[in-house]
């Protein structure tokens, strides 16, 4: 009885991964030859460097409020020292404000990315969906992705066939 539950299973099982076809997509290779992606990650990087400028330079001023306090706190009084460290501190804690605002989680760039790049992305999940259904594809993998490949048939790879609907 046993021996026959497994082979009924084995032959659900056997028959259903038959049934199916797969297809593999390379979306980085896709996103590498769409002008609107690279134009869209160079324009992060820009404000990326801009913005990482600005939490560098309120860095620097409070490097320099720090240097100069070492300088003369010898001189100073104990109402003096209290004050100029509470002018560091505020300095570095709006260093570090500002450094959430674009790079936190929910920051700047955060919200610019996917301004910028979720239609582009959107726009090749539409063209692999297309391409899926017309292929009567089951299944369609990124090997982008943490997916890991062990055989590749030429066949599966849809890439080329989503670029061109794409218009590239």
């Amino acid at each position: 009885m046993k021996n026959l539950l497994i082979l009924l299973i084995g032959l659900v099982f056997g028959t259903t991964l038959n049934a199916q076809r797969f297809g593999i997509v390379d979306t980085e290779l896709i996103l590498a030859k769409m002008p609107d992606y690279s134009q869209a990650q160079k324009q992060l990087d820009q404000l990326s460097q801009q913005w990482q400028g600005e939490v560098e330079s309120l860095l620097s001023e409070k490097e320099a409020l720090e240097k100069a306090y070492n300088a003369e706190k010898v001189l100073l009084t104990e109402e003096k020292k209290i004050e100029k460290l509470a002018i560091i501190k505020k300095k570095e804690e709006d260093a570090l404000a500002l450094q959430r605002k674009y790079f936190g989680p929910d920051g700047e760039i955060f919200k610019k990315r996917r301004e910028l790049i979720r239609p582009i992305q959107d726009k090749v999940y539409n063209a692999v969906q297309e391409v899926a259904r017309k292929k009567k594809l089951d299944v369609v993998f990124n090997k982008s992705s943490d997916l890991v490949v062990l055989y590749n048939n030429k066949k599966a790879d849809i890439s080329d066939d989503v670029l061109e609907k794409l218009g590239f």
